[in-house]
């Protein structure tokens, strides 16, 4: 009877932990069992590679600018590197690709076109869209603390840290004792 249960318990190995099977499970290839699995895992993969293309926008304005010459062009580029893009808000109207910068580039154009000058071109988008259009705001009463602010702010940093030296120099050193023995 002891033989047999010795045979028994070195013929079967112990089962694994449920944790090592499930992991088994997660990492196994779609393709051991074959069949519908691995033709499922191919097509959902062939959907997500394919799916940001879809999604893509036109990588550019389906009509380019036409320009009079190379000092018109030169006037233009120059001036909407100046001007902000109302939607992406971080780039110029010159570096963004949103359709309403493809819109105000035409726009300004347009006005260019008309004969306007630069200071008219600016004023007419400030106009209609505020001062937050230009890269570089007017110095006004209502921009002066952008300007001055940064200026303002290290000049009191300043005068904070010449103010801590001076206090901390001024601050009586005891002399030590000429009997103290170091």
């Amino acid at each position: 009877m002891r033989d047999l249960l010795v045979r028994r318990s070195k013929s079967k190995s112990p089962p694994a932990p449920l944790f090592q099977r499930g992991v088994k499970r997660a990492f196994a290839s779609p393709f051991e069992k074959g069949g519908l699995r691995g033709i499922c895992f191919l097509l959902l993969l062939c959907l997500s590679l394919a799916a940001p293309a879809a999604f893509a926008q036109a990588a550019g304005d389906p009509t380019p600018l036409q320009f009079r010459d190379a000092a018109e062009e030169a006037r233009f580029h120059d001036l909407t590197s100046e001007l902000r893009c109302v939607m992406c808000q971080n780039q110029s109207l010159a570096d963004s690709n949103a359709q309403i910068a493809h819109d105000l580039r035409r726009e300004v154009l347009d006005l260019m076109h008309q004969g306007k000058s630069d200071d008219e071109i600016i004023d007419f988008l400030v106009a209609r869209y505020g001062e937050f259009v230009r890269y570089k705001p007017a110095v006004e009463p209502a921009t002066w603390l952008l300007w001055f602010g940064p200026a303002l702010l290290l000049l009191g940093g300043g005068i904070v840290v010449m103010r801590v030296v001076r206090s901390r120099s001024r601050r009586d050193v005891p002399a030590p004792a000429e009997d103290q023995e170091w």
